[in-house]
């Protein structure tokens, strides 16, 4: 198998299942961890490695691995390798490239990364992909024939959900990446705290399930990742520990996942206590875009593409936390009427950069 940003939290989660399954690692990409990738090079000998920057090379230690680098270099070691399982854990908008070329490789595209179908889940066959996402891997776990009335997802609330209101607006980076569930990356803690993740959850959830009937609660034990209200009236939901080792061994092997013990089993007496409280936009401004996205998901282009410029600001400290909410707010409203059919991979890479630029010089 081939995983994509392997030296993330989803990444090191794969190939510790895929080790544990004995499934070889042929091909793996790396960002900038470059030390840790190294580690990852020597514990599992992949025959292609793929690096984000040619400047360090000299520090990557291949051990005879054929090296590619760069966006285009990943869709080379993908034309080479004979795996058919793709895992892509990429971060951000340069995780859309491999996903859409994984499919017309004819591989089966294993998805964590979400800005694919953030941003160009119309240019994806959606059913083909298997979500690797808790919440849409509990959808996908909880399926059946009977008819569907709505789908939820439930949030963690983040860092700031019980920060006092009026506090929010000038948090840090010190704060906003103190997740009180989760171990994950920067980027995603940080979108979780403004609830973007859960938007971008929603906007993947209907494209790979088809529906709108889409809603979002905060479940504060993140034990519940996903329900579906079926039109008899009946709600069924997903418990699992906060953990994403079990969507990724039913990607690696759905069936040997379902014979082994991939999770402690949730303690159901502590269970007493689960509430479901509504994502009120006071706290989280971003919200208020869900039905939007959900009547044009197309929108989600500006909405990813602005978020990501605003963290990578936020992150620098060059704006506080509630200035990256008011930055997409301020390119929905440019770049909506410019948005266009978005018909193909370069008119949304136009957009994308388009959007980035302009959120530079909001600074």
């Amino acid at each position: 198998m081939v995983v994509l940003g392997s030296t993330g939290s989803i990444g090191c989660l794969a190939l510790e299942i895929a080790r544990q399954f004995g499934k070889p690692i042929e091909a793996m990409s790396a960002g900038k961890n470059i030390t840790l990738f190294n580690e990852q090079i020597l514990a599992y000998r992949p025959k292609f490695v793929a690096i984000a920057n040619e400047c360090d090379i000299p520090r990557l230690e291949s051990q005879g691995a054929e090296i590619f680098v760069g966006d285009k270099g990943i869709c080379a070691m993908l034309e080479r390798t004979q795996s058919q399982l793709v895992i892509n854990a990429i971060v951000g908008f340069a995780g859309l490239l491999p996903s859409l070329h994984i499919q017309k490789l004819g591989k089966t595209l294993a998805l964590a990364n979400k800005e694919s179908l953030v941003s160009g889940g119309w240019l994806l066959d959606t059913k083909a992909i298997i979500p690797i996402d808790s919440e849409h891997f509990g959808l996908w776990y909880l399926r059946n024939d009977r008819s569907i009335k709505r789908l939820v997802i439930t949030a963690s609330g983040g860092a700031f959900r019980d920060t006092p209101l009026e506090s929010i607006y000038a948090q840090t980076k010190k704060t906003a990446l103190q997740h009180p569930n989760w171990q994950m990356g920067q980027k995603i803690t940080i979108d979780s705290a403004s609830m973007a993740n859960k938007l971008f959850e929603i906007l993947e959830a209907f494209w790979l399930f088809g529906c709108k009937s889409i809603e979002a609660f905060i479940e504060r034990s993140s034990s519940i990742h996903a329900l579906i209200e079926f039109l008899d009236g009946s709600t069924t939901a997903h418990f699992a520990l906060p953990d994403m080792r079990l969507p990724i061994a039913y990607a690696i092997n759905p069936c040997q996942a379902a014979h082994t013990q991939i999770l402690e089993s949730i303690d159901l007496s502590k269970l007493a206590a689960l509430q479901f409280a509504p994502i009120d936009s006071k706290r989280y401004p971003l919200y208020v875009l869900k039905e939007r996205l959900l009547e044009n998901p197309k929108l989600g282009v500006i909405v990813n593409a602005s978020n990501e410029a605003a963290i990578d600001h936020f992150l620098a400290d060059r704006i506080c936390f509630g200035e990256i909410a008011n930055m997409v707010f301020e390119a929905l409203t440019v770049f909506e009427k410019k948005l266009g059919t978005l018909a193909d991979y370069e008119a949304i890479v136009s957009l994308d950069a388009e959007v980035r630029k302009y959120c530079c010089k909001l600074l």
